[in-house]
């Protein structure tokens, strides 16, 4: 895996793949161009898990209408400030997802599939998770 970063001005980064995919990394702006490094760092972690996760319930035939992770990260205080926690929630929509499907393929990130989970817990933070399953609400059409 590679990228190349080239810096754009201030401390905005222009980081691009081999394939061609550019993105901005930005911190320390008045008006910030991209997310900082930090914030990326933090996303891995349910952007990865949420592929494990959508496509464990795809192989199970799991009807997605919405699929959404939210992450909080508490950093330490003094330097090198590392993530000492990280909570994930997960929400699915569904109309016929079952709770233990959700948990367990969370759990199968979490244990065997996820990378930037894995990388974060082996530097010693703690990463804990929620779900919900929301079902879809049939929209009502009235003439």
């Amino acid at each position: 895996m590679e990228l190349s970063l080239t810096l754009v001005e201030g401390f905005h980064f222009r980081a691009e793949t081999p394939n061609g995919i550019t993105f901005s990394i930005d911190a320390h702006s008045e008006s910030p161009q991209g997310p900082a490094p930090m914030q990326m760092l933090l996303a891995s972690v349910p952007a990865c898990a949420a592929m494990d996760i959508i496509s464990i319930l795809r192989k199970q035939r799991i009807e997605i209408a919405a699929f959404t992770a939210h992450a909080r990260g508490e950093r330490a205080t003094e330097h090198p400030r590392v993530f000492r926690v990280i909570h994930l929630h997960f929400v699915l929509t569904s109309p016929n997802a079952e709770d233990h499907q959700l948990r367990r393929a969370i759990e199968l990130s979490e244990e065997k599939y996820c990378s930037a989970w894995a990388t974060l817990r082996a530097s010693g933070c703690q990463i804990s998770w929620t779900y919900e399953i929301r079902r879809q609400v049939e929209q009502s059409t009235t003439p």
